[in-house]
């Protein structure tokens, strides 16, 4: 299924939560929601709001940020543009 977010909104793979900190294993339960991912989709934008980001692009967005979605196994958050807090450039 290929999933084309539509207006504003943007189509994230949130980067894997840490699974060990110093030689301890962190149950799932316990585990912080990453707040960093890659944009893999992006939508036209609207009249009002021309869309800044880009496919590939890595991307800093809130805890609660997004409506988590899973396509192919994979969980994916979908989220406006205005939820992204920052652009990371490597």
């Amino acid at each position: 299924m290929n999933i084309k977010p539509l207006a504003d909104r943007v189509l994230v793979l949130p980067t894997p939560a840490e699974e060990k900190v110093g030689g301890i294993i962190i149950p799932d339960a316990a585990k912080e929601k990453p707040q960093r991912g890659k944009v893999v989709a992006v939508g036209q934008g609207t009249k009002d709001e021309v869309m800044i980001l880009k496919e590939g692009n890595t991307v800093l967005y809130g805890k609660y940020a997004g409506t988590e979605i899973e396509n192919g196994g994979e969980k994916y958050l979908i989220m406006r543009q205005s939820d992204v807090l920052a652009i990371v450039e490597d």
